[in-house]
């Protein structure tokens, strides 16, 4: 099971939420289930990353807890499952993956795939298969990716060339230098770039599935502002902050065979994906699909429980 922790991106922009344009459109030629109602836990990766990996809701959830608690990474991996953290945000995992380690691959420098802002998405899928292949093979595997993904002010960094789809596009990190249309199109075409990533990190589960049953979830972080009530990026407290840098995108793309063996109908959570979600229902959904059986599990929580 892949999990994709998208960065910085926002519900309003995703393609297949309705959006004006169609920035998602692998994602929608795949076929995967979207989720166009989902809050995240707060308004920056320092809050968000550890609190959607907590055991704990929102309303519930302390800093404190987040490190004096068990989060999802340390249950799967005592619960036998091979966790692998690859990062990609130069803000790192935030603590989460302390006790397993995370692959820092935001600090390497590879010809083609990396820019002064750092390195392109793609990174974390380079040499994901000798990666793999040092796992042991009766395991069951759990692998993060964390998105350098829509991270601003300079969106024009975060995607290569063959993404400049939409333009003219703001390419400097001083957003008051450029108009609101050039800032919406540099954003847009790292949204972009983001559902091409979706669609090589499926490809490459792909190839697995002939000898393993595969799953992805993504779901963002946090949003972002793009001059919304005069606002940029993204922070604000969680009592004020409009709901641009609070709605995050979801989808769950699981392929027919292996939604067999992960035991869930998919025509069941296409059809209650239109509920409203948040990231509190991520611990258990992860859980409840890896079949790890533990007192912290809330079925009421599992998106899968009712598609079973």
């Amino acid at each position: 099971m892949v999990l994709v922790v998208g960065e910085t991106a926002r519900a309003e922009n995703w393609g297949l939420n309705g959006y004006e344009r169609q920035t998602t459109p692998v994602l929608e030629e795949l076929g995967v289930v979207n989720f166009p109602d989902v809050r995240a836990c707060g308004t920056s990766t320092a809050v968000s990353l550890p609190c959607m990996f907590s055991p704990f809701p929102r309303s519930e959830y302390t800093d404190r807890k987040g490190k004096e608690y068990e989060n999802l990474v340390d249950v799967l991996n005592r619960a036998g499952i091979q966790v692998i953290w690859r990062d990609n945000d130069s803000g790192g995992a935030k603590g989460v993956a302390d006790r397993v380690g995370e692959e820092k691959l935001y600090n390497v420098t590879v010809e083609g795939l990396c820019n002064s802002g750092g390195c392109y998405d793609a990174i974390l899928l380079k040499d994901l298969d000798k990666k793999l292949a040092e796992t042991k093979p009766d395991k069951d595997i759990f692998l993060v990716l964390h998105q350098k993904g829509s991270h601003g002010p300079a969106y024009y960094l975060r995607y290569p060339e063959e993404f400049r789809l939409y333009g003219p596009e703001c390419l400097s990190s001083d957003l008051q230098n450029c108009s609101r249309e050039e800032i919406v199109n540099a954003y847009d075409n790292t949204i972009a770039y983001t559902d091409y990533f979706l669609g090589q990190v499926a490809e490459t589960l792909t190839s697995y599935s002939g000898n393993h049953d595969v799953a992805m979830i993504y779901v963002s972080d946090h949003g972002e502002s793009l001059g919304e009530y005069g606002l940029y990026l993204h922070g604000l407290p969680y009592v004020v902050a409009p709901k641009e840098q609070i709605h995050v995108p979801m989808v769950v793309w699981i392929p027919e065979q292996s939604a067999r063996g992960f035991g869930v109908n998919m025509r069941r959570l296409y059809d209650s994906a239109s509920e409203s979600y948040s990231h509190d229902n991520l611990f258990h959904s992860v859980l409840g699909l890896m079949e790890v059986e533990t007192e912290l599990y809330e079925k009421d929580k599992d998106i899968f429980a009712q598609c079973r």
